[in-house]
């Protein structure tokens, strides 16, 4: 395990983030777990935006980690895998998650994403976020059915969340991940991810992604709502956080200029309060 993925240095990084506090309340073995799966998540992250890398060398760094998940469930040396190893054995996890999270990375390095179809859009929400979920479903004890449902739905709307938080950073990398069906609808010129950002029709665009937003929060509210089993503070505080950002995204607009939406630690606390309260 590299010195930056145990879990002392894990709990670093994530220190004062929602994450963090989300994690902090599990169980030590299941927040040990989810550390492990955000250190993968890390790891293969920071090889697709890894802009100074060659495409060919961040391809084999990816396959090397596709090698290893493989190697792993194959009972063989599992090389840097090892590091979720003891979640996968502790937690049933599922190799195709894992495999996931590596394609949707992927889609970033074949590529740089510009104005993806809706289609593509929900496919690389599906494999960068809700395939984490479908990890962190099992970890947080969840039955399968609403496991994976509250998966689909959370990690959507938190992927959409960040996309909307993060226009202008992309932009500087030479990523746009709004769907070219809203921006072309709200008369956005789409030749250029700066383009994009800079053009004056992008809020029509960005609101109606917020809406559909709204949707899977609704739906995976509903879930939760339901109490299913598990320990779900963690997803009730991400749910909480990130609705939070969206609506004030939503009260500013996304006219430049843009200011990046934050929820402050004070906040942040006091709402790991309230969703502790609520159970």
């Amino acid at each position: 395990m590299n010195a930056d993925q145990t879990p002392a240095a894990l709990q670093s990084q994530v220190s004062g983030s929602s994450f963090y506090a989300g994690m902090r309340v599990l169980p030590p073995a299941r927040r040990e777990a989810m550390y492990a799966v955000y250190g993968f998540c890390r790891a293969v992250d920071d090889i697709a935006d890894d802009h100074e890398g060659e495409r060919a060398l961040r391809r084999a760094a990816l396959q090397a980690w596709r090698d290893d998940i493989n190697n792993l469930y194959a009972g063989r040396a599992p090389g840097a895998a090892a590091l979720v190893a003891p979640a996968v054995e502790q937690f049933g996890l599922d190799a195709a998650d894992f495999h996931a999270v590596i394609d949707g990375m992927a889609m970033d390095i074949e590529a740089d994403i510009c104005a993806p179809d809706a289609a593509t859009l929900d496919l690389y929400c599906d494999r960068v976020a809700s395939a984490v979920g479908r990890l962190s479903v099992k970890i947080f004890g969840m039955k399968h059915a609403p496991g994976i449902e509250l998966a689909h739905h959370l990690g959507r709307a938190l992927q959409l969340t960040n996309i909307l938080r993060d226009i202008d950073e992309d932009a500087e990398i030479g990523r746009a991940y709004l769907p070219r069906e809203h921006l072309l609808a709200a008369g956005v010129n789409i030749d250029t991810p700066a383009h994009i950002a800079m053009d004056d029709h992008v809020d029509k665009a960005c609101r109606d992604v917020a809406a559909l937003a709204h949707v899977h929060f609704a739906a995976a509210s509903k879930i939760l709502a339901a109490r299913p089993k598990g320990h779900l503070i963690a997803p009730r505080l991400m749910a909480a956080v990130y609705s939070k950002i969206l609506r004030r995204m939503e009260a500013a607009g996304w006219n430049k200029p843009r200011h990046r939406i934050k929820v402050g630690k004070a906040e942040l606390i006091w709402t790991v309060v309230r969703v502790g309260l609520l159970g």
